[in-house]
């Protein structure tokens, strides 16, 4: 039969949503099916209310943002901790009190009848890292978020490395001092306690006089650094001394995956990042050349704080991700 005449056939309408979950923040987008951000939204979290809280507080948000229900295509989610491959389940978010073996995925496809895909953060941010950032085109690399915790994304071969038990990359774990490794750090690894702006808030409440330039009690809310920055961009050197080491420590952490890796590039982001990010570069290159003759990039991401969201829309509307979707609508028959 001549198709001669027939219209063209229109798109298909959709939204898909994306959540970037932090250990204090969360972000939402709505994007429509080619991947246009419509609507942004953010918000303080409050993981004092416990998972059942925090997803209501999700819920909640994501409800906000006003799409017709009908062409929800899904929801794609970046946690603050390992997912299990298996399950789907967050079992472990060393930052968010309470959060062992969650079941959030269940509870929002439940509520908005739409599929969940979540991920750890770090991984979603690489993802974006890989679609839009720098790292575009780029099949080894490793993406550091530096936050209230640490993390990282592992890009092997041109996909995610998400392990045995999606724990690749949970590099806060990771100890650089060999003779401290009897020591407990409960939830919050050897490298997060120094490497981190928890841990670099908790230093500074011990190093800092009250008398430093900047330093004002009522500047942190306990996991905050920003008053170290403050106080060494104030001219404070025990600020800066405390933001030198945790960098140089750091520089070792990304040394010892180049060792593992041997990656085409490291990528920063987040928060400790964009508090000094000219003297970050520079304290872990300079550690990373001394250990490695043939280092690799080391580069700043260019997509700020929207490097999660956008990994979280890429893997909603990747072609592997739609057979699923389309599934949960009743278009594929079977």
């Amino acid at each position: 039969m001549s198709l001669q005449g027939k219209p063209p056939a229109k798109p298909e309408p959709g939204y898909g949503v994306a959540v970037d979950m932090g250990a204090s923040h969360l972000r939402l987008g709505l994007a429509s099916r080619d991947g246009e951000i419509l609507e942004e939204a953010q918000e303080r979290l409050r993981p004092e209310n416990g998972p059942r809280g925090v997803i209501g507080q999700i819920r909640a948000a994501i409800a906000r943002l006003g799409f017709p229900e009908k062409g929800l295509l899904g929801i794609a989610i970046g946690v603050p901790g390992a997912v299990d491959p298996h399950t789907g389940r967050v079992f472990n978010a060393n930052n968010v009190p309470g959060w062992q073996e969650v079941d959030m995925g269940r509870e929002l496809e439940e509520a908005f009848h739409a599929p969940v895909f979540l991920d750890n953060d770090a991984n979603m941010a690489a993802i974006g890292e890989n679609w839009r950032g720098v790292a575009r085109g780029i099949d080894d690399f490793v993406f550091i978020a530096l936050g209230t915790g640490i993390g990282a994304g592992v890009f092997v071969n041109g996909r995610i490395c998400r392990g045995r038990s999606g724990s690749a990359g949970e590099i806060f774990r990771m100890n650089v001092d060999w003779a401290r490794w009897r020591e407990d750090f409960p939830d919050t690894g050897h490298l997060e306690a120094h490497v981190s702006g928890m841990g670099l808030a908790a230093q500074g409440r011990r190093v800092l006089p009250n008398g430093s330039p900047g330093v004002s009690p009522g500047f942190a809310d306990g996991r905050d650094a920003r008053y170290v920055f403050h106080a060494m961009h104030q001219g404070d050197p025990l600020a800066r001394a405390l933001v030198q080491s945790s960098f140089e420590m750091l520089g070792v952490g990304v040394a010892n995956l180049v060792s593992v890796l041997d990656p085409e590039m490291i990528v920063f982001n987040g928060g400790i990042v964009r508090g000094a990010p000219e003297l970050l570069l520079e304290t872990v290159g300079t550690v990373v050349h001394e250990i490695h003759p043939q280092p690799p990039a080391i580069q700043l991401s260019t997509l700020g704080d929207k490097a999660q969201i956008w990994g979280a829309l890429h893997t909603l509307l990747e072609p592997e991700r739609q057979p699923a979707i389309r599934a949960s609508q009743g278009i594929l028959r079977r």
